[in-house]
């Protein structure tokens, strides 16, 4: 599964529900000898599947690093890394429509979760990679945080914070390519999935461009499977497609 010639030995950050409870079904489902460590802010409403749980606020670094050093005690050494994290609105905002509607608290929330939090992510579960053949750092972003799709304007914070996670990614993957030369650092578009990011924004999509968490899950899984060292820092649709940054 996903190009791993060894059990997966997965860390899915994100996994309370939506593609990051697919992504642990599917790799527990895959292999009897796959082991997946999962986390949601609080540590509750994970995969039964899941062979470890724990709390994990990406805005919070200190939750990382206790992530971190629960991984190193357990001997649990990752190949695959999928932060299936993401924000672009609550109960109390919405994504911007116009300049009028930017404010620096929302600004500072969206790009705790869509930036800063899979930076910190890299900084400290990227070290506990092995040197090995194959390794993946995979980050769920969107194709609404490239540049040169900007058509459409508004949704300020969400397409300014996927673009600089797009960038985060590049530069992670560059560092880490110095050390690991197996290892795959990449930026994934998921598609329009039928989940509560999407839902008040999903009555005008054609029926067979609304995945499923499971197809989303299943698109993303073959589109790990074909990366190579050579893709390291890219940005991928579900289709496979590079997207332009």
């Amino acid at each position: 599964m996903m190009g791993f010639t060894e059990p997966i030995r997965a860390v899915v950050i994100g996994a309370r529900g939506g593609v990051g409870s697919a992504f642990v079904d599917a790799i527990q489902s895959a292999g009897v000898q796959n082991e997946v460590w999962a986390t949601s802010t609080t540590g509750e409403g994970l995969p039964r599947a899941a062979s470890r749980t724990a709390a994990v606020d990406i805005t919070d670094e200190g939750s990382i690093v206790r992530l971190a050093e629960a991984i190193d005690a357990a001997g649990f050494v990752p190949n695959l890394v999928i932060n299936c994290t993401g924000l672009l609105h609550n109960s109390d905002f919405g994504p911007e429509r116009s300049w009028r509607h930017l404010d620096i608290d929302v600004m500072r929330k969206v790009f705790d979760v869509n930036t800063f939090g899979v930076a910190l992510l890299g900084k400290h579960l990227i070290p506990r990679f092995e040197r090995a053949p194959r390794g993946v750092f995979a980050s769920l972003s969107a194709r609404v945080g490239s540049i040169a799709d900007n058509r459409l304007g508004g949704w300020y914070s969400y397409r300014a914070s996927k673009a600089a996670q797009n960038m985060v990614i590049k530069t992670l993957s560059i560092e880490a390519s110095m050390r690991w030369k197996g290892l795959v650092c990449v930026a994934l578009h998921p598609g329009t999935v039928d989940t509560a990011l999407s839902e008040p924004f999903s009555a005008r999509v054609p029926a067979h461009k609304l995945f499923s968490t499971e197809l989303s899950c299943s698109h993303l899984s073959t589109v790990i499977e074909g990366l190579t060292a050579a893709d390291t820092g890219g940005f991928f649709a579900w289709d496979g497609q590079p997207i332009i940054y």
